[in-house]
């Protein structure tokens, strides 16, 4: 769950559930018949200006020349238009939008092709609703994210759009395969986790319920990183999102600002305080689409990337040699967008993560309030800006955004303290997504004063930021568009089928039509078919990825998600490890009475210094290359590790898993959306009473939800008891400890590893995250999943109430409580 408070200076915390533009910014451009989709100037204050075009219509070969209003446009276009159409569309742009050798059209070229076809059709779309919001001028709420993990935007916009059938067709005439073509995109590496998959899903929800609102983040090079899993575990190299162009974005060249560090504060002769001197560079506008779900609204997502200008190159030290002194001001700016969660162990590290941040907020404050003032124009008053704008900062990361604000409105705008401070309050809202004490952020004060020493007066004024009065909790939601309409259309089909429509994917309240068809065998029947047909391309997808050869009539047991301790994959592993002892303990015959088939699937990245996740993933593909090479156990039991665990990846995972892990220590997981998708697919959950769980629980009934472990309001005294050396392990935890120690699943040293799970005290010992204390309730539950499962008519009714009772979870109804609770906006819905 996040929390989220109410204006002013809205705050959100998440916590346990019951503890709980720019100036310029539309993009010009129709569907042409081999047309680019070439472009209107994006100009600042166009209000709701017509465009001239001229184009060529597609479907009856007539010149089309007028004026297109934002009530023309995308409709008219595509209604008229056909996969003859669409195939020709492609195929101009695969010969005159070239990126490509001309040769043939490979998959990959064929993808670039079609990606700017697409792109044509959301153009108009994406200008018509720029030109409207501005000539409504209405209040919109504006996203601040550091994190954007957007997934495949091909698939996305086509079903969105729903173009899918035509675009398939379209891409066959051409000799090539949706889904093929689809693949040979990358996903956007601008995101880690939850965080950034939940932003992505509400600007989903955002468009498809037409709220005027926009995302702001980084357009990172090389984003987190990619992960290679080797026989030393994992290895990080430098994604290559960008190595061939990302077709859906539109560079702005004409949309920059300056963004300054270091300097110092002078006092004007006006009264005002200038900052001045030290480092500037400055941030540039790239955007990207975010349609709607059947309707025209296209919102944007501004992302910035840094440079500085060509001036800045010393042409005077590169010709007398000295080549790394000519580029760095450019190096110095450039890396700022370079890394997604640069390592911060040094102090360059810190001072470029605290740059990154700073950049995020000061771009995107000038470029929102240089589109009110557009907006305003000559009737401009301050006092308006929070009736027009919503600030949103999503976690920590950009909170800057307050004092930037303040310096802004009184230093760049000339407002007194108490002006800049009754809008900063009113405008400026704050989410939370964490309850780690790590995760919030804190800088030193030497760090700040020499690299925003004018912010550091501002916050030293600001007495306190906090009323615990406003705070309050937003469950948060997945998409129901991505996490199940267009990753699952097997289960989606079926869906619609027996609630007799596909209203479902816009009010997911009727999901819960399924439930009284929970015992019917004939929906049992296709229920499972499903899940079977979702599984076989796990199946192809593991052998690809991995090189192991899954049974898809295992039952497919999944935990994916960042490698953290608290999020417990070693509780998981472990637990493997004593089904996995107690199966070589036993007769073949024994074996199969006693153990339900099971393909145990990881996936998930360690942050590159975080050396106990990366000794857990190595431990992980240990255990993975015994188990899977032992001949006496076979497909009784498998263990895979998915390398690079993504969007694309999860869209995969995530239909086909029965069981999903949710097993973080209770009290620590402030609420997790991958469960939703889970239980959004009809996949059961294993886990204890932390985060959304509590709440997935109780929606979807106590007895479809496989419970284990420690709860809350204990933790802190199982610590306390821990300390004082009262802590009796469990027999079968000190076996399977031993078990690991024996060096049955290789030569590495796991003394480190299992050493942190004993002791009393100390840094990394003591069991902090409580594997050992919930390792019996584990277990013990896990033979209560494996006794569920042999009986498939409970187990596959278990799934159908899943997700029936998962219509609470859909970012749309998250959505709706921020436009109402906190940000103050309504749907505008276009002409």
């Amino acid at each position: 769950m996040a929390t989220t408070a109410s204006p002013p200076l809205q705050l959100a915390t998440a916590s346990r559930p019951h503890a709980s533009s720019s100036g310029g910014g539309g993009v010009g451009g129709v569907l042409l018949a081999g047309g680019s989709g070439g472009g209107v100037a994006p100009g600042r204050g166009r209000g709701g200006m017509q465009r001239r075009v001229s184009a060529r219509s597609v479907a009856s070969d007539r010149d089309v020349q007028g004026s297109v209003s934002p009530a023309e446009g995308l409709p008219s276009v595509l209604n008229s238009i056909g996969s003859s159409a669409i195939a020709s569309n492609i195929k101009h742009h695969a010969e005159f939008t070239p990126l490509f050798s001309p040769e043939h059209l490979s998959p990959l070229k064929a993808y670039h092709a079609t990606a700017k076809s697409v792109l044509d059709a959301l153009l108009i779309n994406w200008n018509a609703t720029y030109d409207y919001y501005n000539k409504m001028n209405v209040k919109q709420a504006y996203y601040l994210s550091m994190e954007f993990l957007q997934g495949r935007a091909l698939t996305n916009a086509i079903g969105n759009l729903e173009i899918t059938g035509e675009y398939a067709e379209a891409l066959k005439q051409l000799g090539q395969n949706l889904e093929d073509v689809a693949s040979q995109e990358p996903d956007a590496a601008l995101g880690n986790g939850g965080l950034g998959r939940l932003a992505s899903c509400f600007l989903d929800s955002l468009a498809t319920l037409n709220y005027p609102a926009w995302g702001y983040g980084l357009r990172y090079k090389y984003g987190l990183f990619k992960q290679i899993i080797t026989k030393d575990g994992q290895e990080e190299i430098a994604e290559n999102w960008l190595e061939m162009g990302y077709p859906w974005e539109v560079v702005r060249n004409d949309i920059s600002y300056p963004v300054k560090f270091f300097g110092k504060v002078i006092e004007g002769t006006d009264g005002r305080k200038h900052w001045i001197g030290g480092e500037n560079i400055k941030a540039v506008a790239h955007d990207v689409p975010i349609p709607g779900y059947k309707t025209r609204t296209t919102n944007n997502l501004r992302l910035w990337s840094t440079t500085v200008p060509a001036q800045d190159f010393d042409l005077g030290a590169f010709n007398s040699g000295d080549h790394t002194k000519a580029y760095e001001a450019h190096l110095n700016a450039e890396k700022i967008c370079h890394i997604l969660y640069p390592g911060d162990e040094s102090l360059e590290g810190k001072v470029l993560r605290l740059k990154q941040q700073y950049t995020l907020c000061s771009a995107s404050l000038q470029d929102i309030i240089a589109r009110f003032e557009s907006r305003a124009g000559e009737s401009l008053n301050w006092e308006d800006f929070p009736s027009k704008v919503a600030v949103q900062m999503n976690d920590t990361h950009p909170t800057l955004c307050i004092p930037e604000l303040m310096r802004i409105l009184m230093d760049v705008k000339g407002l007194s303290w108490s002006e800049a401070w009754s809008i900063t309050e009113r405008t400026v809202a704050y989410t939370n997504h964490t309850v780690l004490p790590e995760a919030l952020e804190k800088w030193s004060l030497d760090i700040m004063q020499k690299l925003l020493p004018r912010h550091v007066e501002i916050i030293e004024t600001i007495d306190e930021e906090m009323w615990p009065t406003k705070f309050q909790n937003k469950t948060n939601g997945v998409t129901p568009r991505r996490w199940i309409r267009f990753c699952n259309p097997e289960l989606s089909a079926l869906i619609s089928k027996w609630i007799g429509s596909d209203d479902w994917v816009l009010n997911t309240d009727k999901l819960a039509e399924l439930k009284k068809f929970a015992d019917n065998e004939d929906l049992h029947s296709e229920w499972r078919a499903a899940k079977k047909a979702n599984k076989m391309k796990v199946v192809s997808l593991i052998r690809e990825k991995t090189g192991y050869i899954v049974s898809p009539d295992a039952m497919f047991d999944v935990q994916v998600k960042r490698i953290h301790e608290y999020k417990r994959q070693l509780l998981n592993i472990l637990g493997i490890v004593y089904r996995y002892k107690k199966m070589k303990e036993m007769s073949a015959e024994e074996r199969v009475k006693s153990f339900v088939p099971r393909v145990c699937i990881f996936g998930g990245k360690a942050f590159a210094t975080y050396i106990q996740a990366k000794r857990i993933v190595k431990f992980i593909t240990d255990v993975a290359a015994t188990v899977n090479h032992d001949s006496d156990i076979g497909d009784l039991l498998k263990v895979v590790f998915v390398p690079d665990y993504n969007v694309s990846v999860a869209e995969a995972l995530i239909p086909a898993s029965e069981l999903s892990q949710h097993i973080s220590t209770a009290g620590m997981e402030a609420s997790g959306t991958s469960n939703m998708k889970f239980a959004m697919n009809g996949c059961i959950l294993i886990g204890t009473l932390d985060g959304a769980n509590v709440e997935i629980r109780e929606e979807v009934g106590e007895e479809n939800f496989f419970l284990f472990g420690a709860e809350a309001h204990e933790i802190a005294g199982l610590r306390k008891e821990r300390a004082q050396g009262k802590f009796v392990p469990d027999p079968r935890f000190e076996e399977v400890k031993e078990f690991v120690r024996s060096g049955v699943f290789g030569t590495y040293n796991y003394d480190e590893l299992m050493g942190s799970l004993e002791g009393n005290e100390g840094y990394g010992r003591a069991d902090y995250f409580l594997v050992g204390k919930d390792f019996p309730s584990y277990i013990e539950c896990q033979e209560k999943v494996d006794k569920a499962y042999r009986d498939q008519k409970l187990w596959t009714r278990m799934s159908i109430l899943n997700t029936a009772g998962s219509s609470k979870f859909s970012s749309d109804r998250t959505i709706h409580e921020y436009a109402k609770d906190i940000w103050d906006i309504s749907p505008v819905i276009l002409p």
